[in-house]
């Protein structure tokens, strides 16, 4: 089954990067998971500062604004898409994570597959 884990940051260091880990932990990582054979996808986001929101009213208007809409300390950093046989393997993934630790958090998501 297929999972998406949506990597958030909480704070940063001075450089953007998340502060509880290093490049080194993610590279680690990237390569366990290759390894594995069970990434499907992945990216890192770029800054925070180039996201525009989109939003469509009930009449079709369409309003455009830089950045997220909300307001939040968290920021989507980047994502992966795994194939493992269950949520419980997803969510061992998702704890090995650099991302999730400490003002980090991964949310794990299953991908709809609407060819079943």
């Amino acid at each position: 089954m297929k999972y998406m884990l949506l990597i958030h940051s909480g704070a940063t260091d001075e450089s953007g990067g998340a502060a509880e880990c290093t490049v080194e932990d993610w590279t680690s990582y990237d390569k366990e998971v290759k390894d594995a054979g069970i990434l499907v996808s992945g990216e890192s986001l770029a800054d925070l500062v180039t996201a525009t929101t989109v939003r469509v009213g009930p009449a079709g208007d369409r309003t455009v604004t830089d950045g997220p809409f909300a307001e939040t300390r968290e920021v989507l950093g980047g994502f992966l898409v795994i194939d493992v046989p269950d949520l419980d393997v997803a969510l061992d993934w998702a704890a090995r994570c650099p991302g999730a630790r400490g003002s980090g958090a991964v949310v794990v998501r299953p991908v709809a597959d609407f060819g079943a």
